[in-house]
């Protein structure tokens, strides 16, 4: 009977330290584009020609006491719950300090990293999931209810993966982190929850991006030119399939000229337990390509989740 309970004992020790030791995803709180538009805090930026209205963070934050009393609650709630947070502000500050240097980033023939504002944030502050959060105070006579939205944005691939809505009971009381924290407790853990199945998919299946493959016109050959009996686009799956998790990604497109991997499922950390990113995992592509076949190609991202390899010239 002892040896019974001493292993008991051991497993539930055991079980305490592994979830203790989980890991758990990086989260950034931002006020949805719904939030910054009503209230007026928006930028505008040219995408190749198209006009594009963002929310504009580095004002709403410099203005807004609302915002950061909500989220500096918003992120004390998390953490309660053992969710490491990034801090918006201190994304913003990083961001600025490399504005300059990404204005002027080109490769040598003049094209242009087209990224828009919310794609640097995300590199800047390199957070698993985006935790867009919008609010509306409700008043009846001197009562006060906040009815609040919170959506978990896996960062690489914009997609919603968790959600929570809800109204809170009215309160006489009149300050917001309250009012906020009245409403949001009562579906907090299931939105943990669900954020955490996500990340547990990532970990065992990996994180889904997208690679494409260009040359430019400089390119001596096509991607159907052969290199040691070997056609360059079989060349560039045949490594995709060998660096993916489990071999998971889907060849979208592929002509003479380009290729386009969606899908693409790579892992979250490296044999020494370092985080993988797409740039990371998208410069052993262009390394392959140089060291083995001497073929010169230029790397470039958009956001987190989108490479793109040009051969023929950096």
């Amino acid at each position: 009977m002892k040896k019974i309970v001493l292993s008991i004992l051991f497993i539930a020790c055991f079980s305490l330290v592994a979830f203790s030791q989980a890991k758990k995803p990086t989260i950034m709180v931002v006020p949805s584009d719904n939030w910054c538009i009503k209230n007026n805090y928006i930028m505008e930026f040219d995408n190749q020609g198209t006009k594009m209205k963002v929310p504009d963070y580095r004002k709403s934050l410099q203005e807004s006491s609302d915002l950061l009393l909500v989220i500096s609650k918003i992120n004390e709630l998390m953490a309660d719950r053992g969710f490491p947070l990034k801090n918006l502000e201190s994304a913003m500050k990083s961001l600025q300090n490399q504005s300059a240097e990404d204005a002027m980033l080109t490769s040598k023939s003049g094209a242009d990293a087209n990224e828009s504002p919310i794609d640097k944030l995300k590199k800047v502050a390199k957070a698993d999931i985006i935790m867009q959060l919008t609010w509306t105070i409700n008043q009846t006579g001197p009562k006060k209810s906040i009815t609040f939205n919170l959506q978990g944005i896996d960062a690489y691939t914009d997609k919603q993966i968790a959600g929570a809505s809800g109204t809170g009971q009215p309160s006489f009381s009149a300050e917001l982190p309250v009012l906020l924290e009245e409403a949001v407790l009562a579906h907090l853990d299931n939105f943990n929850a669900q954020l955490q199945k996500h990340f547990d998919d990532l970990f065992a299946n990996g994180r889904e991006v997208s690679l494409r493959i260009l040359t430019f016109s400089s390119f001596d050959g096509d991607l159907e030119s052969e290199y040691e009996g070997e056609e360059l686009n079989a060349i560039i799956e045949k490594w995709v399939s060998d660096n993916t998790v489990k071999g998971r990604f889907s060849t979208t497109d592929a002509t003479e000229n380009m290729m386009l991997f969606e899908q693409v499922r790579i892992p979250l950390y490296d044999a020494n337990n370092r985080a993988v990113d797409t740039r990371g995992w998208a410069r052993d592509l262009q390394k392959m390509l140089k060291d083995k076949y001497s073929i010169t190609a230029k790397l470039m991202t958009k956001g987190l989740g989108q490479a793109q390899i040009v051969i023929g010239e950096k």
